[in-house]
């Protein structure tokens, strides 16, 4: 099915677990593709394919893609009638959940055409590893976890969503190779703006995501016409352009792939998660703290309660904070100033009790702080209970 033709120069259609980008005039490219990549200036096509289901299922064209790429793209190519002279994407989402953004300015266009998926393969850049390439061989890199008492992160499981953000760019104008890397680079900001904006968490470590461990991207411009632009960076149109098409296109395929929007986000939650929070635990976390009757009214509000936007806020704040500690720019003797006054921010939160604030503030005086993880939740739930108790008493 014939998506769209863009600028005269792409012809971008899907055939069932295929998109592809059909160049109608040549096009310089640069790409991830293992079978392809690299710079070139003699492809027909770009394609994203999906060669398995996001959970439990990995078909042979899923390790074809991996182990043997050559023989993948080949065998795509040939199923789906396509010139082999290709670079290919390949990704466990759905094509259907795809996003197309264009933008123009003064005779420029910018294509982004973009699959995505988060859920369990979302990473941080300088994350732990779990491969290494020797002799053209993958292989697991041994567990060195420290131990002694330390934190260990929950790694998300091989064959678990293989969460994934593909990007093709496509450019009416043609770049210089330099201009090339440098929309890759723009490209790649936008998608990880995109990631802070809705607060993806690793699945990897405690950081918050700046992409996937498979993601994938393709950019592509049209040769030929005028002098080749040599500027994509940020404050070039081209730059912009590059952002504004790529970071509307990330967030509107996982919506779609993962239903994850600005509005489902807004979730106290979703800000904990990455400490090592779930509903269950997070709900008896603080129910701790709570008379059984209390504890059951919570229970069966406690979906209000994860989503208020003044709770989420007073949350969110102190989970920053948190992070501005670990990063050393607030020092470690400030934490319990810190965490006693955005504390009481989260229990007045809750309660809608401002004016109890500083009896909210007083009663985490002399309360020890500890910024581990597991600390850190269990604060956080006391603070919640606190307010909790109070939001229904008789004034």
């Amino acid at each position: 099915m014939l998506i769209k033709i863009f600028y005269e120069g792409i012809e971008v259609y899907r055939k069932g677990k295929i998109i592809v980008v059909k160049f109608l005039v040549p096009h310089r490219v640069i790409s991830t593709c293992r079978a392809n990549g690299g710079l070139r200036e003699d492809l027909d096509l770009i394609f994203n394919h999906q060669s398995c289901e996001p959970t439990g299922h990995t078909p042979k064209s899923h390790s074809l893609a991996v182990h043997e790429p050559d023989v993948y793209v080949q065998q795509i190519c040939r199923q789906n009638g396509l010139s082999e002279n290709c670079a290919s994407l390949g990704t466990a989402a759905n094509m259907n959940c795809a996003a197309f953004e264009s933008e123009t300015f003064h005779g420029l266009e910018v294509v982004a055409v973009c699959t995505g998926g988060v859920e369990s393969n979302a990473g941080r850049a300088g994350d732990p590893a779990s491969v290494y390439e020797e002799d053209g061989r993958f292989m697991s890199v041994p567990d060195t976890t420290p131990q002694n008492g330390k934190e260990k992160c929950v790694v998300a499981k091989a064959n678990e969503d293989n969460g994934t953000i593909n990007i093709i760019l496509c450019i009416n104008r043609e770049l210089t190779p330099g201009a090339m890397v440098r929309a890759v680079m723009t490209a790649t900001e936008a998608k990880t703006a995109v990631l802070q904006e809705l607060n993806v968490n690793s699945r990897y470590s405690y950081g918050l995501a700046t992409g996937t461990g498979t993601d994938q991207i393709a950019v592509a411009c049209a040769l030929g016409g005028n002098k080749p632009l040599t500027g994509a960076g940020k404050h070039t149109k081209l730059g912009e352009l590059i952002g504004v098409t790529v970071k509307r296109a990330v967030a509107g395929t996982l919506v779609l792939q993962n239903g994850m929007s600005s509005q489902s986000r807004c979730s106290t939650l979703v800000h904990l998660e990455r400490f090592g929070a779930d509903v269950k635990t997070m709900e008896a976390g603080i129910k701790k703290y709570l008379k059984a009757h209390t504890g059951e009214l919570l229970s069966k509000n406690f979906v209000s309660i994860d989503h208020d936007p003044v709770t989420v806020a007073a949350v969110a704040a102190l989970v920053h904070l948190k992070d501005k500690v670990g990063w050393r720019i607030l020092p470690d003797s400030c934490v319990p100033e810190i965490f006693g006054t955005y504390g009481a921010h989260i229990a007045a939160a809750v309660s809608g009790r401002y004016e109890r604030f500083i009896s909210y503030r007083n009663r985490l005086d002399g309360r020890r702080f500890g910024i581990n993880n597991k600390a850190f939740l269990d604060f956080v739930y006391y603070c919640m209970a606190m307010g909790f108790e109070e939001k229904w008493e008789t004034v």
